[in-house]
């Protein structure tokens, strides 16, 4: 079956530009319109249901690229915005990038195909630089995604939050655990971290921080967190504070087959507050993302009529449980 990406490679163009044509967009100067539509004749190319939905302005789709559906905080926001988007008759087309950013680009694709109301992209990375030719609004959340706005949690604040509640149990000797450093995300909470921890510590009470980066899941906690109480190197810190739940979730496994009772020998703390958080043995000292206002805010962007979308950071919330105490003596 011939497809809109078979018309743009006939034509010469971009999928955007055959979209264009489609809706009857006046901006397609009229030679390019004309070799779309000859490129659509030759091929005799039938425009399907969703492009005919985007020349009525009856579009009733979302799509929506997370990084990794496996990751308890992209299911629970993928739910959010499900939620948000049933409230405006919607329903909401997902894919998974798989955290490649390849992948994401052919996924992108694949939904603007569909011609959606709105794409709403997760980020795999914050490196690409393509741009779509599109009419359909395209929005970052929760990672920045190319030139398109952010909708997403002061990552910066959360971590510098978290700073301040083992500063102030009195831990001096900790350890941090960031993200991959080529997210927005990453660098983000790393230098919130890191800039309140610095702002804190001062010369007649000083901080000793270590620091390590991994990937935001389970095995890379459990694997730096088992590196970090084992070393030989650094005396054993008091605090870990991991840029996610799911690396804190990692380190409290790692702290349990190493014997090292958390939190009277070990203060551990995460970010996000997914499920899990509230059920692991002890219950994890967090940052609370607004996972409900952050798909509230996304929805409503992408149905700005006026097309003045803007970027929003929204606070979260520390979430004080049982991983976190003063350090024993």
């Amino acid at each position: 079956m011939t497809t809109v990406r078979d018309v743009a490679k006939r034509a010469g163009v971009s999928v955007g530009t055959v979209s264009r044509v489609l809706s009857k967009n006046e901006t397609v100067k009229q030679p390019l319109k004309e070799r779309v539509q000859k490129a659509m004749q030759d091929l005799d190319y039938k425009p399907n249901l969703a492009a005919r939905a985007l020349r009525t302005s009856q579009v009733a789709v979302i799509g929506l690229v997370v990084p990794d559906i496996t990751n308890p905080f992209f299911a629970q926001l993928a739910k959010c915005i499900e939620t948000e988007a049933a409230k405006r008759n919607h329903s909401v087309m997902l894919a998974n990038s798989h955290d490649d950013e390849e992948t994401e680009r052919k996924q992108i694709s694949a939904l603007l195909d569909h011609a959606p109301r709105g794409v709403i992209v997760v980020a795999a990375s914050d490196t690409g630089a393509l741009g779509y030719e599109t009419i359909v609004p395209i929005i970052s959340l929760d990672r920045r995604f190319e030139k398109y706005p952010l909708i997403a949690t002061d990552h910066s604040d959360g971590s510098a939050k978290i700073a301040d509640h083992l500063y102030d149990l009195g831990h001096r000797k900790i350890a941090y655990i960031s993200g991959p450093q080529n997210t927005e995300v990453g660098r983000s909470r790393r230098n919130g971290f890191l800039s309140r921890i610095k702002t804190l510590g001062h010369d007649g009470d000083p901080v000793t921080l270590q620091v390590f980066e991994g990937q935001f899941d389970y095995e890379h906690g459990e694997e730096i967190g088992r590196e970090i109480l084992q070393s030989n190197n650094f005396e054993r810190p008091t605090a870990i504070a991991a840029a996610s739940d799911q690396l804190a979730i990692g380190v409290l496994r790692a702290a349990r087959d190493l014997k090292i009772d958390v939190p009277t020998e070990l203060s551990v703390t995460g970010f996000d507050d997914i499920s899990l958080a509230r059920l692991v043995v002890p219950r994890l000292t967090t940052i609370r993302q607004p996972t409900d206002l952050l798909a509230q805010t996304a929805l409503e962007q992408i149905f700005e009529e006026r097309g003045t979308r803007e970027e929003q950071a929204l606070k979260g919330d520390i979430v004080i449980r049982g991983s976190t105490s003063p350090p024993s003596l």
